[in-house]
């Protein structure tokens, strides 16, 4: 029990780290990927909590599709915020 409460405060550690520095850097590519890490991050601790559907879910539309659909859409664009 103590093992998955350790396990599960770095995993949030990881998510609000990921999120936090995708808000607060200037490249967008760099947010994007950013974005899909926490995402994925998210999608694990989902795992461990014994919810794989919703695991399976978040791992392929959230980390999987929209970092896709971000990085497309930066591509079309200027990718540095000026």
């Amino acid at each position: 029990m103590i093992e998955f409460t350790i396990i599960a405060w770095v995993m949030s550690f990881l998510a609000i780290a990921s999120a936090l520095y995708a808000i607060k850097t200037k490249d967008l590519l760099s947010a994007a990927i950013s974005m899909g890490i926490a995402s994925l991050v998210v999608s694990i601790m989902f795992l461990l909590l014994q919810a794989p559907d919703v695991a399976i879910t978040e791992a392929s539309i959230g980390a999987g599709l929209t970092m896709a659909v971000f990085i497309y859409a930066i591509g079309k664009t200027e990718r540095w915020e000026e």
